[in-house]
């Protein structure tokens, strides 16, 4: 009887989330529940960091010291270079009668759990619903798109990355513009491009960026690189690897971008009047 109790239970909770979406509060507030277990797991790798930085000898400090200095005056150079980019890109926009496009806002978060499912590839990271992150949000790391997000609490995010089985990224060649979908097949060293004809227009080596549509990725955000081109005769499509640019595995830190509707709405919300308690500031990086 305790047996078959279980088992009904769990077809009315598996029913009640997937068709009627009611769980969804509850799973959010187990989240919120488990952040300090998350919290204490990262704990003994930053008090390892912590430890070995007590032990950094002067010179290393220095030699670091100096190629961080000569990092930044190259990144610095570079801002320049994009910055001039950015105007004229504006400025020919405008000629256009477009809309301009504004850098997207991003705030910092940083992975502090990696789920065991082997067959899931989601990351937690310590940003959640007070931080202003929402479920689909894009996340990136420095190379490219990582995933999106799929799960929120209080202080914590699920993310679902790029190489799920159940995660596809509509994307679009750099060189030419071909668009299509990009596939998670379970592997973080390998993406697969679907529904390419034969005849296309496709090489090794090009860049495939988010394309924006379907409004889930903001456009123009570097995804993967064509890895592996197969075809096979009489199959009107080839088969397509790509390489992710993102560090799947590796990343630690990471970037929530807002998008632009995001970005309106909560600038509406700051100039509502206030009905009740001030909200706490975060901080931003644009």
């Amino acid at each position: 009887m305790r047996l078959l109790l279980i088992i009904v239970l769990s077809a009315v909770l598996i029913v009640a989330d997937s068709r009627f979406n009611q769980v969804t509060e509850i799973r959010s507030a187990i989240g919120t529940g488990l952040a300090p277990v998350h919290w204490l797991g990262n704990a003994p790798s930053e008090l390892s960091d912590w430890v070995a930085g007590l032990f950094t000898s002067k010179d290393e400090l220095q030699a670091e010291n100096e190629e961080l200095r000569a990092r930044l005056l190259i990144l610095e150079r570079r801002a320049l270079k994009y910055a001039a980019l950015a105007s004229e890109n504006n400025e020919l926009r405008r000629l256009m009668n477009s809309s301009e496009v504004l850098d997207d806002r991003v705030i910092v978060g940083e992975v502090v759990a990696v789920s065991p499912d082997p067959f899931s590839h989601e990351v937690v990271i310590n940003r959640g619903s007070r931080d202003g992150v929402e479920v689909g949000q894009a996340i990136l790391d420095a190379n490219g798109l990582m995933g999106q997000v799929q799960q929120t609490s209080s202080f914590t995010s699920r993310v679902l990355l790029v190489s799920d089985s159940s995660h596809a990224v509509p994307v679009e060649v750099v060189r030419n513009g071909l668009r299509a979908i990009l596939l998670g097949n379970g592997d973080t060293d390998s993406l697969e491009l679907v529904h390419v004809p034969d005849t296309a227009d496709i090489r090794e080596g090009d860049l495939l960026v988010s394309s924006g549509l379907g409004g889930r990725f903001p456009k123009g955000y570097p995804v993967a690189e064509v890895d592996r081109i197969t075809k096979e005769q009489g199959e009107p499509f080839v088969k397509i690897e790509a390489t992710p640019l993102a560090k799947l595995n590796k990343s630690r830190l990471l970037l929530v971008v807002f998008s632009p509707e995001q970005e309106a709405t909560d600038q509406a919300q700051e100039t509502a009047p206030a009905t009740g308690a001030d909200v706490p500031e975060q901080d931003e990086v644009r």
